[in-house]
């Protein structure tokens, strides 16, 4: 047999092992949304409906709910081309004239690509007095290289500026570095697992903390923020066994403040994504008062990813349904815009 028969056969598994995990990744990215491609859509439609929701006295809040929750992120992006198009407004500002508060944040935030949001979400946290911590974790930790990569691109064009510049001049120390790491997007993206490696990132975690005065964090950081998620997942069972403890408690009880959160963001992002935001979500709703930036920046940024999955993950971890912490703690045509984006009031 002709040996360059072998050549192309191995050509050929190899390309259809990349097509595959392509479409194992393209499905990971956006069949566990609650919101889905509209059937019937016609973006003229749309844009008509929603002009004439605004045009005249008051604003038609009961059309926009009807719409935009039930449109994709790509099927809103024609929306408002038609609307530019035929109408010739910019709709995003069409409706920030008209709509106030929450409401009109989340209403925004739907109408931008994901990256976009992103990126928009980044600035907000960094500029004016004071850093939005909680939001460079969130998005930094739990966004892919490719996402990451997208997103630092965006912030340039749509800000003029660096985003690793900006974060650089609005954090400090370890937890400056580790977010300049994060942003470097150099993850290994395999899933092969060295069991040797995987042995002695277990040891240099344990030594680095837990058996030593004091903490070298650099090791957890050149660890968590560099190998792939199947090594890290081993990693973590391996370091169980060494230390006797699950890796979260030891990064609680060897970090504090941003340090910490930022650590244990990456752990459960590795762990399971889902339940890591129905934490999220969970904490910015209980107790006094709601941290609405983190419930609309979750709500909207997941809708169309994985929000069946965090619904399931919050009911699991706190035995109520997300929608009816949402209700009880929103209300009006915010509250209203939620339920509808996290697929109704169950």
């Amino acid at each position: 047999m002709n040996l360059d028969i072998f050549g192309h056969l191995s050509y050929a598994w190899h390309f259809i092992l990349f097509i595959t995990r392509s479409f194992i990744a393209m499905a990971a990215l956006g069949n566990r949304g609650t919101v889905t491609e509209a059937s019937g859509f016609s973006p003229d439609e749309d844009a008509q409906k929603l002009y004439g929701a605004m045009k005249g006295a008051g604003t038609n809040e009961a059309t926009i709910i009807e719409i935009l929750p039930h449109r994709t992120i790509a099927q809103r992006q024609k929306i408002k081309e038609s609307f530019k198009r035929t109408v010739g407004k910019d709709l995003i500002d069409e409706l920030k004239s008209e709509l106030t508060g929450n409401f009109e944040k989340v209403v925004v935030g739907l109408l931008m690509p994901a990256p976009v949001y992103d990126a928009y979400e980044m600035r907000n946290a960094i500029k004016g007095a004071g850093t939005e911590e909680a939001c460079l974790i969130d998005i930094l930790a739990s966004r892919n290289n490719a996402e990451i990569r997208e997103l630092i691109a965006t912030y340039k064009k749509e800000c003029g500026k660096s985003l690793e510049d900006d974060i650089c001049g609005d954090t400090s120390g370890m937890f400056q570095r580790v977010l300049v790491s994060l942003l470097a997007a150099g993850r290994d993206d395999s899933f092969k697992v060295d069991d040797a490696q995987v042995a002695q990132d277990a040891k240099d975690i344990f030594e680095a903390g837990e058996a030593r005065w004091g903490t070298d964090e650099v090791k957890f950081l050149t660890v968590l923020c560099a190998r792939n998620k199947n090594h890290l997942i081993q990693v973590f069972k391996d370091y169980q066994k060494i230390s006797g403890r699950d890796i979260e408690e030891s990064i609680k009880r060897e970090m504090s403040g941003s340090l910490e959160e930022v650590f244990l963001a990456i752990v459960k992002c590795l762990k399971n994504k889902p339940a890591f935001f129905a934490e999220r979500l969970y904490k910015s709703m209980k107790g006094l008062g709601t941290k609405d930036s983190v419930l609309m920046r979750i709500v909207v940024s997941r809708a169309e990813i994985d929000m069946l999955d965090i619904k399931s993950e919050f009911l699991r971890m706190y035995g109520k349904t997300l929608g009816s912490f949402i209700k009880g703690d929103t209300s009006g045509d915010y509250r209203k815009i939620l339920l509808e984006l996290c697929g109704g009031e169950k």
